[in-house]
């Protein structure tokens, strides 16, 4: 297992996905973003079975900052209830993975 993780949230449209991106990006929560459109979400909302267009956003992050990101990631998305799934990197280029490591800061902010 390493330190990095994947995140997945998905948003209503391309605009809001890059608004989050960028914001996690200034903020060090995450190294990298990328923006799937064409997403066609059918779920159960509030007892109904619901269809909308989404965009998925993957994110690459490290677990130490995984609590953050979430935290922000609620606080800046306009669902009510967003999805934010986490998945453990089981291995990969370690190249690539250190970079995670380097672009995601682990300092925790002053309250």
């Amino acid at each position: 297992m390493t330190e990095a993780r994947v995140v997945m949230v998905t948003v209503p449209d391309g605009n809001t996905g890059e608004q989050l991106v960028r914001t996690l990006l200034e903020e060090r929560l995450v190294a990298c973003g990328n923006l799937i459109a064409g997403v066609r979400s059918i779920y159960r909302w509030k007892g109904e079975v619901c269809q909308d267009s989404e965009v998925i956003v993957i994110l690459k992050t490290t677990a130490s900052a995984l609590s953050r990101l979430t935290e922000r990631v609620v606080a800046l998305h306009p669902y009510d209830c967003p999805e934010v799934l986490a998945i453990p990197v089981e291995g990969g280029f370690s190249a690539y993975l250190a970079w995670i490591t380097e672009n995601v800061s682990s300092a925790v902010p002053a309250e």
